[in-house]
């Protein structure tokens, strides 16, 4: 399919995981792809896949939740390609390494790096591509969250500066989705359940969550794919979802259906 041929999206979050999947699939259905990432050699290195399987990509090493850098790369991404059309932020971290846990253990620089990481960067990117989708006469965002977003956590899943950062790209996107309708800029998210990424190794090693999969994801009793989460934005970055705003789409296995 080539639902997104012509289209120029800036993906966040490029070099590994959701983010570099999600690129390569826009990139599949005809995008031109700005891929950003902090990551510059593996970033280098998703550019180059890319752009060997005949799209065009340009790599943009950049902080996203520095607003210069966010602005210097959406910038970057309009001189090359000329207009913005879709704006994919995929960028997370677990703030584990930093103390989050239940909010009475929680310490307060985890609780400020995450929300930083995962729920401040996407204002700034959103914040600094809006002008540019609304000059192209519109355009599409679709952000990452999460289920614990949505859900509470038990033990193997508490950790409550992820959860208010994922609840709170709900609750931006949301509002986004509202405002700028008329506007012509449609906003949605997807929420994914564990998937086998990079950011989730502790879970994948973990015998206790893996002896739990078959009803923590009921429907396949496994860890989902990079590439579950990037059709789902690949249909809502595209045009038959053009009736589709404000939209939380589980990718999840079952788990918030329970």
């Amino acid at each position: 399919m080539t639902r997104l041929k012509g289209k120029v999206a800036l993906v966040t979050g490029a070099a590994s995981g959701i983010g570099q999947a999600t690129a390569l699939r826009f990139a599949a259905e005809g995008a031109h792809i700005a891929a950003i990432d902090l990551n510059e050699a593996a970033l280098t290195e998703a550019v180059e896949t890319i752009n060997a399987n005949g799209a065009e990509a340009v790599p943009v090493t950049a902080d996203v939740s520095d607003s210069v850098q966010v602005r210097a790369a959406i910038q970057k991404a309009v001189d090359t390609f000329g207009h913005l059309d879709i704006v994919f932020n995929g960028v997370g971290v677990s703030g584990r390494r930093w103390g989050d846990g239940p909010v009475a253990d929680c310490t307060e620089d985890a609780w400020a790096r995450t929300l930083n990481v995962n729920l401040t960067s996407m204002f700034l990117v959103c914040k600094y591509a809006v002008p540019c989708l609304l000059r192209a006469g519109g355009g599409v965002i679709v952000n990452l969250s999460s289920v614990l977003g949505i859900v509470g956590g038990d033990d193997d899943f508490a950790t409550h500066a992820y959860a208010a950062s994922k609840a709170g790209i709900i609750g931006l996107s949301r509002a986004m989705a509202v405002y700028y309708a008329p506007r012509g800029i449609r906003v949605n998210v997807i929420a994914p359940s564990l998937i086998a990424t990079p950011m989730s190794q502790r879970a994948q090693s973990d015998p206790r969550i893996l002896g739990r999969l078959k009803d923590l994801q009921p429907l396949t009793g496994a860890f989902g794919r990079p590439e579950d989460v990037a059709a789902a934005a690949a249909y809502l970055a595209s045009d038959d979802a053009r009736f589709v705003t404000g939209v939380v789409l589980t990718v999840d296995g079952g788990w918030t259906a329970q």
